[in-house]
């Protein structure tokens, strides 16, 4: 197993460019077992939790061949409707096989699933959802069992404690463009990732409006086709190299982006007082002056989004002054923090609440990482710590980073991997 190492003090500069979105490449996989019709995906990064989905994908009887960010994916004739434990469990997204699987072949059974420990996530609003299409579910030996003779479109309302679910939004669009009749989603996630996947469905055929806002609503089809598609670039690796280059006061150009997906992000940046220069698809990232601490509320989209609450964590605990950020999507997501403060931040976390307290530096240590995002914040605040950072256990950041430590060091980190 590989540790990442360190050597923190260097400006970063250079350009560098953003990967196909994770979170929208996983579900429009998974939606191309609506079809037994070839799929063309392009722009999909090379990642463990990718990797994952596509041993799924040939689990359940599809044919998958993946070349340079190219994924092809048809039948094989082997269909299965069983989406195993040992696979499922290892990435909470693989679960969004359910809707697609029992939209098919009227049955699914999808291992309950697992990932990032940084929460309780439950299921419970796929299952309202999945229900609301005449599905009868229930949990068995740690799977969730669906069954429907004929899937028939409702209206339904997805909302849950901490707003909309993202993975039920996709789960539930895939299942009803296959039913009979209209659907309508209201408080459906509005997530990019979410209008993606739609974008894909429409593609094979499906009728969907109003995918990017709170209402969806889908018109049920007999069947969908194969199509050729390209994934949106990935806005929260985009917003960790914005980080990135503010931490060690650099000056990056960031390609492939789309600013008006980091909408809530450029903007808790531009009160800080960064300089952000859009241009044709690429922007510009460098402090144009003294950084001022900024408070932070994580938010369903289009608000703050919760994958990023951690990196600009790790930019604020060097920010001279009192920062607070609020964690309202998974309060308990801070599994960083005491590794931060290992660091030499000064970090108190009251509830949902981190109140953090700039210092004049940090220092470097080795660390732990303990989820995907808690892994790159610990990769930014080793960037601009004094001294050597390794960070143990980074499998994590491999779930959702595309080389990473390629592309800092291609714009002069020192950053290099040892075996533990």
């Amino acid at each position: 197993m590989d540790k990442l190492v360190i050597e923190g003090g260097q400006r970063l500069k250079g350009g560098v460019s953003v990967s196909g979105s994770k979170n929208s490449t996983l579900p429009i996989l998974a939606a191309t077992l609506l079809t037994d019709d070839s799929c063309l995906i392009k722009g999909v990064p090379s990642l463990r939790d990718i990797n994952t989905m596509l041993k799924i994908l040939r689990s359940l009887g599809k044919g998958v061949e993946y070349d340079k960010g190219r994924v092809i994916v048809g039948a094989s004739g082997n269909k299965n409707y069983v989406a195993d434990y040992r696979l499922v469990s290892t990435m909470r997204a693989s679960f969004c096989v359910l809707g697609p699987l029992l939209a098919r072949f009227k049955k699914a059974k999808v291992s309950l699933p697992g990932g990032c420990v940084i929460g309780i996530r439950p299921v419970d609003l796929h299952i309202k959802g999945i229900k609301a299409l005449g599905a009868d579910v229930n949990i068995e030996s740690g799977y969730v069992v669906a069954k429907a003779r004929k899937l028939k479109g409702n209206h339904m309302y997805l909302g849950g404690v901490y707003g909309s679910s993202v993975l039920a939004t996709d789960n539930v669009m895939m299942a009803a463009t296959l039913a009979h009749g209209k659907t309508v989603i209201e408080s459906a996630a509005c997530e990019p990732e979410v209008a993606d996947l739609a974008e894909f469905l429409i593609k094979m055929g499906a009728k969907i409006k109003g995918h990017g806002t709170p209402i969806i609503e889908i018109e049920g089809v007999k069947h969908l086709h194969g199509a050729e598609y390209t994934v949106i670039p990935d806005r929260i690796e985009a917003g960790t190299f914005m980080i990135a280059s503010l931490i060690t006061g650099g000056d990056i150009v960031i390609k492939n982006i789309l600013p008006q997906h980091l909408g809530a992000v450029i903007d808790k940046l531009d009160e800080a007082g960064v300089s952000l220069i859009g241009n044709n698809g690429s922007m510009r990232v460098r402090p144009k002056r003294r950084l001022k601490p900024v408070n932070v509320n994580t938010l369903p989209y289009p608000g703050f989004p919760t994958d990023m609450q951690a990196q600009i964590m790790s930019l604020m605990c060097l920010v001279p002054g009192i920062s607070v950020i609020t964690e309202k999507i998974y309060p308990d997501r801070f599994m960083h923090v005491a590794e931060l403060n290992r660091m030499g931040a000064r970090i108190q976390r009251e509830g949902p609440h981190a109140i953090i307290e700039g210092v004049k530096g940090l220092s470097g240590a080795p660390v732990m990482a303990s989820d995907l995002r808690a892994s790159a914040s610990l990769v930014l605040a080793g960037l601009a710590a004094r001294g050597k950072t390794s960070i143990s256990r980074i499998y994590h950041l491999e779930r959702g980073y595309e080389n990473l430590d390629k592309k800092l060091e291609a714009l002069g980190a020192r950053i290099w991997r040892e075996k533990e």
